[in-house]
């Protein structure tokens, strides 16, 4: 077999390229041969059996590991019992964290959602719509560490007696108000994060939305208007029962997104001047400050949160394929 490894004339090159898909074709036949002759189940557990393995290792195990260390102290060393979980619901730090995530959850997927459908249902069928939904849909193709820098720079603070560079103080300065440091300031500067959050995931409403719009029967609003509905009575009663299904999944995703956000708060803050996340904490926790236990128990509370969302999206998505 040596000289299939030294081949060096055109010819020989051919040969074993020649001899290599003989080899293959040799090995597929003998697999599907084999398959045949053995009972159905063999070839179905060959199948799953890579995908369980990989499941197990790299998500069940983790999972399971992850729950165990949260019982422990912040070596590892120790089981602590529930005491990481009363230390993040009763210190006022931690608490800080979980109203922040809370707000996050609750805004982001509600505005976003309420932004994108507006945007969806005004720019519909107009001579500029492709442009319009563009311009929208142009900040999902920036990451979350590229907006979080576009906006510190929008929100960049200088004294009032100096030219500002951030666009957000210059028309402060314009309106003949002071410049105000929007990032440093709490609870506010949680609220000019989750505007960046908003930002970008408003294009993506929009696209599902409108989408779902599009698809609505010509026939339906056109019977609303004969019947006299005006446009906030066929908007209400027409369209937002027409793409309750993909409302309901845009807003379920962003939750889902928004929940796990990190890279905006460790961006433009850091999870300083108290605007951390759970997410952003779990990982100051593991690696700034070594506390496996409290990182541990932030992870799950954290995993706890996704689960309603996931059962409520599910729940909705069989009611909404029995109703086809």
């Amino acid at each position: 077999m040596d000289w299939l490894l030294k081949a060096t004339t055109p010819a020989e090159k051919i040969l074993v390229m020649f001899v290599a898909i003989l080899l293959f074709a040799g090995v597929m036949a003998f697999i599907l041969y084999v398959s045949e002759k053995l009972p159905r189940w063999i070839p179905a557990v060959g199948f799953l059996l890579p995908a369980v393995i990989m499941l197990a290792f790299g998500l069940l195990w983790p999972g399971l590991r992850t729950i165990f260390d949260s019982f422990r102290d912040a070596a590892g060393r120790k089981s602590v019992g529930v005491d990481n979980y009363v230390t993040v619901l009763t210190n006022p730090d931690f608490q800080i964290i979980l109203l922040n995530t809370l707000a996050w959850v609750v805004a982001v997927p509600l505005l976003s959602t309420v932004f994108g459908l507006l945007y969806a249902v005004l720019v519909d069928r107009t001579r500029f719509e492709k442009l319009a939904k563009t311009l929208i849909f142009l900040p999902m193709a920036i990451s979350m560490v590229g907006a979080s820098i576009i906006w510190k720079f929008v929100y960049q603070y200088k004294p009032a007696t100096a030219n500002q560079t951030g666009f957000a103080n210059q028309i402060l300065v314009w309106l003949g108000l002071p410049p105000q440091q929007f990032l440093l300031n709490p609870p506010w500067n949680t609220g000019f994060l989750i505007v960046i959050m908003i930002w970008i995931q408003t294009g993506f409403a929009m696209t599902i939305l409108s989408a779902s719009i599009k698809a609505i029967p010509d026939e339906i609003t056109e019977a609303a208007q004969i019947d006299g509905a005006g446009s906030l009575s066929t908007f209400f009663n027409i369209t937002v029962p027409s793409i309750r299904p993909a409302l309901i999944v845009v807003i379920t995703t962003i939750a889902m997104a928004t929940l796990k956000i990190f890279d905006i708060v460790r961006t433009a803050t850091g999870g300083q001047f108290q605007t951390s996340v759970i997410a952003n904490e779990f990982y100051s926790q593991k690696f700034s400050q070594g506390n496996n236990g409290i990182a541990a128990t932030l992870a799950v509370i954290l995993f706890v949160l996704v689960i309603p969302i996931v059962i409520y999206n599910v729940r909705q998505m069989r009611i909404s394929e029995g109703e086809r």
